[in-house]
């Protein structure tokens, strides 16, 4: 089953990765946000050696994001993103696992699960 792991982040910290520009991650010991990047290196190699990571995608800020609208045939394109949260979505990790339960495993593992959220999401792929 494909899933859709969403990660969220502020816009204020907007870097890649995400986790080490957050005031938590910034106040972290070196060694720590060392160990960070290192699970979120080894996360992706195990993915990819596994056959489950179909693709990781980081985004560019929402400042530079671009919202299409079409109405009555008349197409109108606005700055920044549709919703005015704190968070926005950061980046996605598209993966093929076995069951919800792995699904979940992953998007534990990905270090701005500690920081933010990640949500996982059913993806129904066109073949």
């Amino acid at each position: 089953m494909k899933y859709l792991l969403l990660i969220h982040s502020n816009p204020v910290t907007w870097r890649h990765p995400s986790f080490l520009h957050t005031e938590e991650g910034k106040a972290l010991p070196r060694k720590a946000r060392d160990a960070l990047v290192a699970q979120l290196d080894k996360l992706l190699d195990e993915l990819e050696a596994s056959g489950e990571l179909i693709n990781a995608v980081p985004l560019e800020p929402p400042s530079k994001t671009r919202v299409v609208r079409v109405r009555e045939g008349v197409r109108a394109t606005t700055d920044g993103p549709y919703s005015e949260a704190k968070e926005q979505l950061a980046g996605v990790f598209l993966i093929d696992v076995a069951s919800q339960e792995r699904a979940e495993e992953v998007a534990a593992t990905i270090p701005e699960a500690e920081f933010y959220a990640v949500e996982v999401r059913p993806a129904s792929v066109f073949d």
